[in-house]
């Protein structure tokens, strides 16, 4: 039963959405630099100079089903992703221990980035703001926003994933406000 709640608020979370459109392939990557989960300093130049690829996706949250089985088809799919020469970010709103959480339940072993003021998820433009109504709603069904991601803002990313080259042009673009739907590792390992 609060499974089938949590999937009703994702369904009422995507109906806010209709703001974001997202980058599109073919355009320059905003360039970032952030610390992930292991402390260790990341920049999209410097993954760039030594790497084939970036594969970039936003998620929002340990709390959310979908978001884990992305991660963990990633994870799956890791040595595939880098033997074609891409280095996987995950970036997200929550806290450093919530990810924690994310990878005790993905076993992720990529960067995970901790987007505290928006400003990769505004660079990429996934953000939104969850209104007051569906906040209500998502708190009944036990996601906590404020605790989950250590404010009283309430954004969120579009859960969307792009593919940069070494040139710094996004060479696919995965984005759908349809939270269920995700990038597949087949359709980003056709683009390495």
């Amino acid at each position: 039963m609060k499974k089938y709640l949590l999937m009703v608020g994702c369904v009422l979370l995507t109906l806010n959405l209709f703001a974001q459109t997202g980058l599109k392939t073919g355009e320059t990557a905003p360039k970032f630099a952030a610390v992930d989960n292991a402390g260790k300093t990341l920049s999209l130049k410097s993954l760039l100079k030594s790497h084939k690829a970036v594969v970039l996706f936003f998620y929002r949250g340990q709390w959310c089903p979908y978001c884990n089985k992305q991660i963990k088809e990633l994870q799956d799919s890791l040595q595939l992703l880098t033997g074609k020469g891409a280095y996987v970010v995950g970036v997200t709103p929550e806290t450093g221990e919530n990810i924690n959480k994310t990878i005790d339940k993905t076993h992720a072993s990529f960067s995970i980035i901790q987007d505290k003021g928006y400003t990769i998820m505004k660079a990429y433009q996934v953000n939104y703001t969850v209104d007051a109504e569906l906040l209500g709603k998502l708190k009944n069904y036990g996601v906590d926003l404020e605790k989950n991601n250590g404010n009283t803002d309430h954004v969120l990313p579009v859960p969307a994933t792009y593919v940069i080259d070494q040139s710094g042009k996004i060479i696919y673009v995965h984005f759908d406000k349809d939270y269920t739907k995700r990038a597949s590792v087949k359709s980003i390992l056709a683009v390495l």
